[in-house]
């Protein structure tokens, strides 16, 4: 057994364990910066103790510390996407180039002229290449960024094991990766996409990644028990769906490497020869758990697409498995995320749209809920399940920027055109006032949103598309 000791603000794990060069009992106290964490190493080293294979192992080389890293650290910390993912650049970039060095001899400089190479290395096959393609693709700076953080987190775990004096990785300089913008959606190529849009499924997909700012895991793996579309709550605007969980495809081996992790529910396999299954899993971060307010347009969109399942479903009978999926297909299995990409790329082929991926969607809706809000971080955060709001400003600055653009022409038009002269004549009105206010909706706002034209064409697009 273990116990956590407190002392001068850290908390220890102590511990007795069979020292593996002398065999000896030994007592060993680890100590950690957060109660969690401490507790969560007192779990990890009694489920070792339970199991007979509580000796502590002295890593000598790097593949030694990574083994015991995913081990202890990974499999109890790691989603299955990101235990795959962090497991394959273990294995194709960190073990064959450095796995057998000393930890002793991991330095700063060391891993800066790694990562040098590693830009000179061949990737492995991806996917997206093809086969016998000629051409040689190196490993990209994302990657090697990516190599990077397992790294760093690596040699974080090895310096609160004792194994490493301090973390190399924390003064190694990592190549730079230029960031792309995104590009997305306006509202009027948006709204003439739903409208040639002839795909009923593909059509609800983008009003909801567009109003609720779904991730397309998310979309797929809405169910609706989680829907309120009921008469009261649309004709009083509390319509909503609750995000908590998500579709994806894992690998079978993963999956049962981490005892089925964060996952509620396996779909039946159409080939069980395949390497991957469709989950249900939990949803990406605890942040991403949330409710989201639907637009009366979208709410009526659902009510109209139950109905036409429901009749679906009574009609197949026995032959409709129904796991209670909003975006089910005609079976009622789950609609996989390639089957969604690949409709929505024909829908831009077919129609010269503007090229952009599915994904896209939920920047264009958080671009524009950031510009009907005036900018209220914390809300859109809500709506679009970022961890943090310094998320949503890293990403959508520019956004901000515009009112910023506003503010250095109102000090133009302010004082220095006027001489520095603070009281501004107001202009005078135009004869046509335009149409009044609608009752209950404060003339001011209504026309701050129509003074910017981005927001005039958003409400002249959803007015036409009401029709």
């Amino acid at each position: 057994m273990a116990s956590i000791v407190q002392r001068n603000n850290r908390y220890n794990v102590v511990y007795l364990y069979d020292d593996e060069a002398t065999g000896k009992r030994k007592q060993k106290w680890e100590s950690f910066k957060t109660m969690a964490d401490a507790k969560r190493r007192k779990a990890e080293i009694e489920y070792r103790q339970e199991l007979g294979t509580m000796v502590i192992h002295q890593c000598k080389t790097v593949n030694e510390l990574l083994k015991e890293y995913v081990s202890l650290y990974g499999k109890t910390t790691w989603s299955m996407s990101a235990y795959s993912s962090n497991t394959a650049l273990i294995e194709n970039y960190i073990s064959p180039i450095i796995g057998n060095m000393k930890l002793s001899n991991v330095t700063a400089r060391v891993l800066e002229k790694y990562y040098m190479q590693l830009l000179k290395t061949p990737s492995v096959h991806r996917i997206t290449q093809k086969e016998r393609s000629k051409d040689v693709v190196f490993v990209a700076p994302p990657t090697v960024r990516k190599v990077h953080n397992v790294l760093r987190s690596a040699f974080h775990q090895a310096v609160k094991w004792e194994l490493m004096e301090k973390n190399p990785a924390m003064y190694a300089t990592v190549p730079k990766a230029e960031t792309k913008k995104r590009e997305i959606w306006d509202a009027p190529t948006l709204f003439h996409a739903i409208e040639v849009c002839e795909d009923e499924r593909l059509k609800l997909s983008i009003n909801l990644a567009f109003t609720c700012s779904l991730r397309i895991g998310e979309l797929l793996g809405l169910t609706w028990d989680c829907v309120d579309i009921s008469p009261e709550s649309i004709a009083s605007g509390k319509a909503c769906i609750y995000v908590n969980k998500e579709l994806q495809r894992v690998s079978k081996s993963v999956m049962k490497t981490l005892e089925k992790k964060d996952v509620l529910r396996v779909f039946p396999e159409l080939r069980e020869s395949n390497k991957t299954v469709l989950v249900l899993k939990k949803p990406k971060t605890a942040t991403s758990t949330r409710k989201i307010f639907l637009p009366k347009t979208v709410a009526e969109m659902l009510v109209e697409w139950k109905r036409d399942q429901d009749f679906t479903k009574e009609a197949l009978g026995s032959e409709y498995a129904d796991f209670d999926l909003v975006m089910a297909n005609g079976l009622g299995m789950p609609t996989e995320q390639s089957r969604i990409t690949t409709l929505f790329a024909e829908l831009i082929e077919k129609n010269d749209l503007p090229k952009v991926v599915f994904h896209s969607l939920r920047h264009s809706s958080i671009t524009y809920k950031l510009k009907l809000n005036g900018g209220d971080i914390k809300s859109v955060q809500g709506d679009s399940g970022h961890a943090q709001a310094q998320m949503v400003t890293d990403q959508y600055s520019h956004i901000l920027d515009d009112d910023r653009k506003n503010n250095a022409a109102l000090f133009e038009r302010a004082f220095y055109s006027g001489k520095g002269v603070e009281s501004v004549e107001a202009p005078a009105e135009p004869e046509d006032k335009g149409p009044a206010a609608p009752v209950g909706v404060d003339p001011e706002l209504l026309a701050k949103i129509f003074s910017n034209p981005e927001m005039a064409a958003l409400l002249t697009s959803l007015a036409k598309s009401l029709n």
